[in-house]
């Protein structure tokens, strides 16, 4: 049990690391300050799991997975989460071109609404990140 334990542990761990360095540490540092008990199970499976396994497997970079997502997370119609990976994947070096495409070539497999919401919240995230004045160097 108790390897079992410390497994985990280090999971967490290394998934907080992870998801700090993509997300950002006030973000993250804030979803757990905000996780009652309720809630605080969840957040330990998404670090431990997530962050900690899958976004540390070897076979991808961070930048791959970021665009991964960005494209399941159109399909899926999921803005909120849109929005924080849009930051976490200019984080990972995805360029503003990368997700324009990213999200034009999934519009084409899941519809015009699911791409015009993913469209209309990268277009502010990256109005909000300075991405496009940066993306004219």
């Amino acid at each position: 049990m108790s390897t079992s334990k410390n497994a985990l542990d280090e999971l967490f761990q290394q998934g907080l690391q992870t998801r700090r360095e993509v997300l950002g540490s006030e973000y993250v540092d804030g979803s757990l300050a905000k996780a009652n008990d309720f809630m605080m199970n969840f957040q330990h499976i998404t670090t431990e799991w997530c962050w900690g396994y899958a976004w540390n497997r070897p076979g991808l970079e961070r930048k791959t997975r970021s665009m991964l997502n960005l494209a399941m997370l159109t399909a899926l119609n999921r803005p909120a989460e849109i929005r924080l990976h849009v930051k976490g994947a200019l984080t990972n070096g995805v360029t503003v071109d990368e997700i324009k495409e990213i999200l034009l070539q999934a519009t084409v497999y899941c519809g015009i609404p699911a791409g015009l919401d993913a469209f209309k919240v990268a277009n502010q995230v990256l109005e909000e990140e300075g991405a496009f004045e940066s993306s004219k160097d």
